[in-house]
């Protein structure tokens, strides 16, 4: 098992090797998809993304999804804070007539066969502001089949703490090692290789 801090020196370390930030997205999005592609199929899929790195994996995987399922994505995010990585992958989607926006007043939970959460990654586990936490009420509301990228929005991905709220995902798709917040949710978690080096 990884610390969040560990995991970010891996990155940098990548990085450092030359392989960017961009192409670590890159492959994360590509293997999320490729791990949820047989459950996806012929589905209806909503993938709920903000600004940080966890909602720019989430564009990447509505693009790796988007000929194999109806992808929607609600962004509740703001623009002006994107990364580089994230605005580079919301770009690339934006015009792509294969996948919808929809927005928080228009959307509803229960048109979807799947939900993608992509909200926040390992970097946080505080109290969920609005519209975060009511977002994560109705998801849990649903009772649909729920994935979450890296760690479900709310754990903190260090000790497993949950101050707020927590998705309730069905899997759990986590980078290169398994952090260690994550020890309890081991059971439904999918480990992907991302091409960060051992």
């Amino acid at each position: 098992m990884i610390s969040v801090e560990d995991m970010r020196a891996l990155e940098d370390k990548a990085v450092g090797k030359g392989i960017s930030k961009i192409t670590l997205m890159e492959n994360a999005g590509r293997e999320i998809a490729k791990a949820l592609e047989k459950k996806a199929k012929g589905k209806r899929i909503l993938i709920v993304c903000y600004h940080g790195n966890n909602g720019g994996d989430g564009f990447v995987v509505a693009r790796h999804l988007a000929d194999k399922a109806e992808v929607e994505v609600l962004f509740l995010g703001d623009e002006s804070r994107f990364k580089e990585e994230a605005k580079h992958n919301f770009e690339k989607i934006q015009n792509n007539e294969l996948i919808q926006f929809t927005s928080l007043d228009f959307v509803n939970f229960d048109d979807y066969d799947i939900i993608i959460d992509a909200i926040l990654g390992m970097s946080y586990g505080g109290e969920l502001k609005y519209p975060l936490g009511a977002v994560v009420d109705q998801i849990n509301a649903k009772k649909k089949f729920v994935a979450s990228i890296d760690v479900p929005t709310g754990l903190n991905a260090d000790t497993g703490e949950v101050v707020d709220k927590i998705i309730d995902a069905d899997m759990i798709i986590t980078f290169h090692e398994l952090k260690k917040g994550l020890k309890k949710y081991k059971d439904k978690t999918i480990v992907v290789d991302i091409g960060i080096p051992k």
